[in-house]
């Protein structure tokens, strides 16, 4: 698919936009002042496959939190500001290596100039992340698409105006096709990156369909240079999910991990067990695909077109690799067989 010309911008060393592969986020909702806990997030996000990591910054104490992580990780983290321009300088004094802030929470434009110039001192990015639930009132009342597309770019050319040209813009709604409609207006109109995601999709159960059909019709039509879908569940399942979202529409290589819906046959936990390899090969940047079914009846010939795969039984299961039977191996040695076959197969690829 031939994707939206958009210019570059840079988060530490991870690019957005002009081109480069498309970004996974996600957001850390442990409070910003445990440090530790959000250490141990930050940890989980990144084994997931998460490439760029916003954390709150609502107060001056989770300020300075934030520079603790930023020298504990080493990583170019992202501080999301609403309400107040000095937290937005204290982020960026900590370590902020781009910043995020809600035009429809922080109204006053009259504070961006010198924040530009800080910005553009500094060679970090500014992400202008609208939300459908946060518009300023004075778009009460205006079609929704109109508003979100407005309001912001109504504050990226104030940063524009003094310089300021490293900019990302998101448009969020919780609508899926409200979403859709405005950011297909915002790509036709500006050279921005967009970052892209439903807001407030919902649990897992919803709030995967939500993103898949939001995010994944923008992508397919060429729209979107970072995504986070956005569930409400445990943030390392905002990484999975956004991957699978990539890798199904071939925008990114990894392990495509397949599980059959199960019957009366099966014999062993394939959604468990599936679950599992998916923890297991998130890291993983080569293209394989992986099946798990349920019985040696269907199961050995349905695995032929994969590179790895289990047919379960009830006391034992096959192992495929090619497509062929390699061998049979108790089911309380499966899964760690699996890894050592899995570990073969990436070293001669």
């Amino acid at each position: 698919m031939e994707r939206r010309k958009s210019r570059r911008v840079y988060v530490g060393d991870v690019p957005i936009g002009g081109g480069a592969p498309i970004s996974i986020q996600s957001m850390l909702n442990a409070k910003t002042t445990d440090v530790e806990g959000c250490i141990a997030q930050i940890q989980r996000l990144k084994a997931a496959g998460c490439d760029l990591i916003r954390l709150a910054v609502p107060d001056e104490a989770s300020a300075e939190a934030f520079g603790e992580i930023v020298k504990r990780t080493g990583l170019p983290l992202i501080a999301d500001v609403h309400y107040s321009y000095k937290l937005a300088h204290l982020a960026l004094k900590n370590g902020a290596k781009k910043l995020r802030m809600n035009p429809g929470n922080m109204t006053d434009f009259s504070e961006i100039e010198a924040l530009s110039k800080r910005l553009i001192d500094l060679d970090v990015p500014v992400r202008v992340g609208v939300n459908g639930g946060s518009l300023a009132p004075k778009y009460a009342g205006m079609n929704e698409v109109d508003a979100l597309t407005e309001s912001a770019l109504e504050c990226a050319d104030v940063f524009e105006k003094y310089g300021m040209h490293n900019i990302v813009i998101a448009i969020k709604h919780s609508d899926t096709l409200i979403n859709i409609a405005a950011n297909r207006k915002l790509a036709a109109v500006c050279d921005y990156p967009l970052h892209i995601g439903v807001t407030e999709a919902g649990t897992l159960r919803t709030g995967l369909i939500k993103s898949a059909i939001g995010i994944g019709t923008l992508l397919m039509e060429g729209i979107g240079d970072t995504i986070r879908a956005s569930l409400s569940a445990d943030v390392v399942e905002e990484v999975y999910a956004a991957s699978k979202i990539l890798r199904t529409l071939g925008l990114r290589q990894g392990v495509d991990v397949v599980a059959c819906p199960t019957c009366a046959r099966t014999q062993i936990d394939v959604e468990g067990l599936a679950s599992k390899i998916e923890e297991m090969t998130a890291h993983i940047k080569k293209p394989l695909r992986v099946s798990v079914l349920g019985c040696p009846l269907n199961g050995i010939g349905e695995g032929k077109d994969s590179d790895l795969g289990i047919a379960g039984g009830k006391d034992s299961s096959v192992l495929l690799d090619g497509g062929e039977i390699l061998k049979t191996v108790k089911n309380e040695d499966l899964l760690a067989e699996f890894e050592e076959l899995l570990n073969k197969k990436l070293a001669n690829l």
